[in-house]
């Protein structure tokens, strides 16, 4: 006959185990979930103070400096453009409060994008060109042709934080070199990029 401590420790057990399997449970989903995305402006913003290339595609990145799931969309960015190098302007605006100084807004991020060759990183002031645009979510990629048109919007992830082979990168590729369009919408993984507990000043 078991002891009520020995009950005890088993009921102890077994609702630990439900704990542990109802957190993984929940993690999956979340990784696997997809930010908010608005749709993109169809050409390019008259008032949009970004300088749009005339020779050649211009590639948009949105991001918040101190999403951590940004950090493999930065990863695939630099894929992408060794793939295709040359052929698009690459911009990575990234989301400044203006009430912030440079200690909260020049994180690992900001450098690791600012360290890309060919890729400028410029900061969008309270979100500005984000709005614009039309972007929501940290990550989000807008490639407009050589006459302003929207030919691609979303994510280069497969799912948050994780890198590797994905729709949206594999999509970029072949419109930029020229050959079959696999995808010209994608799910975009990330925090919000005005997310306003981020923007208090949480760690990157």
């Amino acid at each position: 006959m078991y002891s009520l401590k020995s009950l005890l420790l088993v009921a102890v057990g077994l609702i630990w185990l439900a704990l542990v399997c109802a957190s993984f449970a929940w993690l999956v989903r979340y990784e696997s979930l997809p930010g908010r995305t608005g749709t993109a402006p169809g050409s390019w913003p008259e008032e949009s103070r970004i300088d749009r290339a005339t020779d050649r595609p211009t590639l948009l990145m949105f991001a918040h400096p101190r999403c951590p799931c940004t950090r493999a969309s930065i990863a695939e960015l630099a894929r992408l453009t060794a793939q295709c190098e040359g052929r698009a302007r690459v911009i990575v605006s990234f989301f400044r409060p203006s009430e912030t100084g440079k200690d909260w807004s020049v994180t690992d991020l900001w450098r690791s994008a600012s360290s890309l060759p060919g890729v400028t990183a410029a900061w969008d002031d309270d979100g500005v060109e984000a709005h614009r645009f039309h972007s929501e979510t940290s990550g989000q990629v807008l490639l407009y042709d050589i006459r302003g048109r929207l030919v691609f919007e979303g994510g280069i992830t497969s799912s948050r934080g994780h890198e590797g082979d994905n729709a949206g990168r594999s999509a970029l590729v072949a419109i930029l070199n020229g050959g079959e369009r696999d995808s010209l919408r994608t799910p975009v993984f990330g925090c919000s990029i005005s997310d306003p507990q981020m923007a208090t000043g949480a760690k990157p």
